[in-house]
């Protein structure tokens, strides 16, 4: 049961049979340990904790009504001023260290924040902390990113929490779609009892709490047996209730005291895990006695929960794209084989064999022309009869899954020990054939906890509220339902489906089945169409909020927003080309330099050292350096016969100094208004690398200073940037592929169609072909010089031509999307890459070396 926020004081009683249904977010009280003041707009106090007096020595009578000023000092209001100002986005909170707030009065720690119209300001006595928050996190992440596996990465996780906090239990809760909840993995002190493994109904965690984990991630309850301090007055004069949803001293609920103390609690402290924007689960942690981490430790603890949140949801990524990767080919040896023999189709042992690897299940049924055939546990000949019938009628001709068939057919409950869910693919046009997966229910496969022997003195829920209590009423809640088919089977479901019905609708000539193919596969082309496309409006959203506002036209605000998009992409591909390791500042500069201005570029002079950026400086400081090269062109130095000079060197405490000087333009003075270009130049060095920028504009030309700090200076080597200035690649020749005949092999008809005119434009005749047998054929049938082959077809790679053509001696390269992340056999190590989206130009260069070589 989830801590919330005591609502005696607006008449609603609370107990176990409406704890659901509890108004957690509204006014009760605080812990003691700190102390609340409500501020309205004008900074008058319109509530405040009845313990104030303990804290700042002023009593509840002595501050309601009256001005902050006239309580804090100057320098606290104007503190608490400036943190509020940070305040970004309705669930911000803000928080000061060692403040103190009266005359004379000890330092407090303070989190600010705003709730409605009112400023909350919660403060708790200072607590002296040597830790450093930033160095100790880093150390934590570095450590949970050498976890090799998923199980470790959560358990190594629970480890860093519980080092941090110092609390005797935590846990690392993960939530189900319907809300059930499990202990997935655990760190405790020695002597005390496991959780790991243990199962939780959805009630012990109700929908409105999971709702206040996503706005308010830490929440700590210092000492279950301390008496909650009032906040006064409850209601305002309008009757309504403070919201303190983001209050950090909230107090607890008189259910989940109780859930405490049966487990003999005595703090407790927890920190959402957001995945993909949705809760994925707690950390919890439990001691056996009242404990209160310093606030440093808590800010800690709660920003080490939302980097690990970000892990977390890299690592889900990663393992999903793997898991659909072997899934591809599970369905390719799927598809090769029916095709070939098209009764292992009825084969429920073999199918089962074949699907089972992708997507685990106790047993299999195929349903095709009114034959069924059975395999593992599933239900009798009648029963999966039945079960067809429900599926044509609700399922229609989409892949189907239900974690409790008993629901929709009550029947259904006398074998759900054997096939408690399911999953049904059809596999034909006509609701009538299927292949159904079916799942055993979710108690066989449990691991059961041991017995709770130690006497506890329940309170007036009774025993229901304690772990393994709440752990047997789970049992009860799932018994007939199975585990749930996660949305990654369900993708791959749709796959087999889509392989099963390639091969049935090639051994069959109906026009309508070849119909419905098409239409299923433009399905599948409209999805990936939407996904890619959303992608990409959420990038460009980004920069266009930041442009608009600098913008004096719309054609300014145009240009201005396709120049940075273009320079933001020019520095991602140089930092990701050696997998986002640090990148040359020479390389940065060269990039920009040679993309705005060609071959005036020589006009920039380049003098310094070869260093290495972090990545995180390297995107900084491109968009710096795009501006100044934006404003030099338009207005300075470049915008006449002027030149830059940019020099730069790395000082004895190995941070980078850049100085960037014009001359020979335009008389320069300074502008009138700061644009968002501005802003980049003078505050992005600052404000994200903790650096320094020092902008003068003088009359004989702009001069900027920046210092870039040691920490994102990643190396110095030896040789010296510039000595070799790359020169503009020539224009390829238009007869380089003349007389020659190539291979284009490439599923995307819009991608072929390019490639096709860029190969002529280069003289070559070009034979294309969208799949695997097409090229074969092509080979056998014209006499092949080089080949472009796309690596990705789709739900095929083009492999098997590159082998046909490595034994021909034919040359060939690969095109794809993936860029350096494509996982290539060792025996193609030495192939050239071609990234898409190609050019002519980028073709040609990719092209002139292997006609060089052969």
């Amino acid at each position: 049961m989830t801590d919330v926020t005591s609502p005696e004081a607006q008449g609603f009683a609370v107990d176990i049979n409406n704890c659901d249904r509890e108004p957690i977010h509204v006014l009760g009280t605080v812990q003691p340990f700190g102390f609340l003041v409500a501020l309205t707009a004008d900074w008058l106090v319109s509530r405040v904790s009845t313990n104030s007096a303990d804290h700042i020595g002023l009593a509840p009578d002595q501050m309601l009504g009256q001005p902050i000023s006239a309580l804090f000092t100057a320098d606290a209001i104007h503190t608490l001023r400036n943190r509020i100002t940070l305040l970004r986005g309705p669930d911000s909170v803000e928080r000061v260290f060692s403040l103190p707030l009266v005359e004379g009065g000890a330092p407090f720690d303070v989190a600010v924040h705003f709730s409605g119209q009112l400023v909350v300001i919660e403060a708790e006595p200072a607590v002296p902390d040597e830790m450093e928050a930033s160095s100790m996190v880093r150390s934590m992440v570095a450590r949970l990113a050498q976890a090799d596996s998923m199980t470790a990465f959560l358990r190594d996780g629970a480890r860093q929490v519980r080092a941090l906090t110092g609390f005797d239990r935590v846990m690392v809760y993960r939530f189900a779609d319907n809300g059930d909840g499990e202990v997935v993995a655990e760190a405790l002190r020695p002597g005390i009892d496991s959780f790991f493994g243990l199962h939780y109904p959805a009630s012990d965690i109700p929908a409105q709490a999971r709702a206040l984990y996503m706005r308010n991630i830490f929440r700590v309850i210092a000492d279950i047996n301390a008496p909650p301090v009032p906040v006064i007055p409850a209601l305002d004069p309008a009757g309504a209730a403070l919201d303190m949803s983001l209050c950090v001293t909230r107090a607890v609920s008189p259910i989940h005291i109780e859930y405490l103390r049966n487990m003999g609690v005595g703090a407790s402290l927890s920190i959402s895990i957001i995945v993909d924007g949705k809760l994925w689960g707690l950390f919890a942690c439990h001691h056996y006695a009242p404990r209160l981490p310093s606030f440093a430790q808590r800010s800690a603890a709660e920003l080490f929960g939302q980097i690990f949140s970000m892990m977390l949801e890299g690592r889900e990524r990663a393992e999903t794209a793997s898991y659909e990767g072997k899934a591809r080919q599970v369905a390719d040896r799927l598809l090769s084989a029916v095709a070939q023999d098209h009764d292992l189709m009825t084969n429920a042992r073999w199918l089962g064999d074949i699907i089972f690897d992708t997507i685990p299940a106790d047993g299999v049924g195929i349903y095709i022309d009114g034959q069924m055939t059975l395999s593992g546990l599933t239900p009798d000949e009648p029963s999966f009869a039945a079960i067809v019938s429900m599926l044509n009628r609700t399922a229609a001709s989409q892949v189907y899954t239900t974690d409790s068939i008993a629901r929709i057919m009550p029947e259904a409950l006398a074998h759900a020990d054997r096939a408690a869910g399911l999953l049904a693919i059809p596999i034909s046009r006509r609701p009538r054939d299927y292949v159904v997966l079916f799942r055993a229910e979710q108690l066989r496969s449990v691991r059961w906890a041991g017995k709770q022997d130690k006497h506890i003195e329940y309170g007036p829920n009774g025993p229901r509220l304690t772990p393994r209590k709440s752990f047997e009423e789970w049992s009860e809640l799932v018994k007939g339902t199975a585990v749930a088919f996660m949305p990654a089977e369900l993708r791959v479901a749709e796959a087999l489906r889509t392989a099963l019905l390639e091969v049935i609708l090639r051994l069959s000539d109906s026009a309508d089945e070849e119909r419905q193919r098409a239409h299923e596969k433009q399905e599948l082309l409209i999805a990936e169409l939407n996904h890619r496309v959303r992608n990409i409006l959420a990038l460009i959203r980004g920069l266009i909020s930041q442009t608009r506002d600098s913008a004096m036209s719309v054609d300014q605000f145009i240009g201005t927003l396709e120049s940075r998009v273009h320079a933001l992409a020019r520095a991602h591909d140089q930092i990701t080309a050696d997998r986002w390791a640090p990148a040359r500042l020479y390389d940065l500069i060269e990039v920009e330099a040679g993309a705005y201005l060609g071959d005036r570029r020589d006009r920039v002079k380049l003098t310094g050292p070869n260093v290495l950026l972090t990545p995180a400086a390297f995107t900084v400081l491109a968009l710096v350096i795009h501006e100044l090269l934006t404003n030099a062109a338009k207005y300075g130095a470049l915008s006449d016969n002027g030149s830059v000079a940019i020099e730069w060197h790395v000082d004895a405490e190995g941070s980078l100094l850049l100085h960037w000087l014009e001359s020979g333009g335009p008389a320069v003075v300074a502008p009138s208004r700061r644009g968002f270009g501005s802003t980049v130049i003078e505050r992005s060095i600052p404000y994200d690398l903790d650096g320094r920028a020092e902008v003068n504009y003088r009359l004989a030309g702009l001069e900027a200073r920046f210092c870039i700090p040691s920490a994102h200076v990643a190396s110095i080597l030896p040789d010296v940037a510039g000595t070799d200035r790359a020169k503009p690649a020539p224009a390829p020749s238009p007869h380089l592929l003349k007389g020659r005949q190539i291979l284009l092999v490439e599923d995307n008809m819009i991608i072929a169609m390019d490639g096709e005119d860029a190969l002529r434009d280069l003289g070559a005749q070009v034979v294309t072909a969208a799949s695997i047998g097409r090229a074969h054929e092509a080979i056998t049938l014209h006499p092949v010089d080089l080949a472009v082959l796309d690596f990705n077809l789709g739900n095929e790679t083009s492999l098997p031509i590159a082998d046909m053509l490595a034994e021909r001696g034919v040359p060939f390269l690969f095109a794809t999307g993936y860029g350096d992340g494509l996982d290539l056999p060792d025996r193609f190590s030495d192939v050239i890459l071609l990234k898409k989206p190609y050019s002519g130009a980028t073709l040609a260069q990719a092209i002139a070396p292997m006609l060089a070589r052969g």
